[in-house]
C-alpha cells in the first residue's frame, strides 16, 4: 500500500444532519384543495355592491325576482319591488342569475326567428 494513502482519514457524513436537510415525508405529500374557495362569497357581494336584479328559481319551480341585500352561510335576503321582501333558505334554491340574461335571451329568440 501506498504510504501517502495511509495516512488519509475517511469522512463521512452524520446521518441525522443529512435527515435534518431533507423534507420530512409529510412535506412531500400533496395537499389537498382547499374546502372553501370563496367564489360563492365573491359572487354574492358583487351583486350586493351592484343591486343587480337577480331572479332565483326555487326547487318547486317558484320564480323571484329582486336584489340581494344580504348573505350568510344557510340563506340571502331578497329585496323586491313588487310584495315583501324575502328571506330565503339556500338549501331550497335551485338556481339564480341576472335577470339581465332574461332580457338577453329574449333577443336573441328574437333574433333567431327573423
Amino acid at each position: 500500500m501506498d504510504p501517502k494513502m495511509a495516512n488519509r482519514k475517511l469522512i463521512r457524513p452524520d446521518m441525522n444532519e443529512l435527515k435534518k436537510e431533507l423534507p420530512s415525508r409529510s412535506v412531500r405529500r400533496k395537499q389537498s384543495p382547499p374546502e372553501q374557495t370563496n367564489a360563492e362569497e365573491f359572487y354574492y357581494l358583487k351583486q350586493m355592491a351592484a343591486k343587480t336584479p337577480m331572479v332565483v328559481i326555487l326547487t318547486d319551480g317558484e320564480e323571484l325576482r329582486g336584489w340581494i341585500e344580504w348573505y350568510d352561510k344557510g340563506s340571502l335576503k331578497l329585496n323586491r319591488n313588487a310584495g315583501p321582501n324575502l328571506l330565503i333558505q339556500k338549501q331550497v334554491i335551485r338556481y339564480m342569475f341576472k335577470e339581465e340574461e332574461l332580457k338577453r335571451r329574449g333577443k336573441r329568440e328574437v333574433n333567431n326567428n327573423d
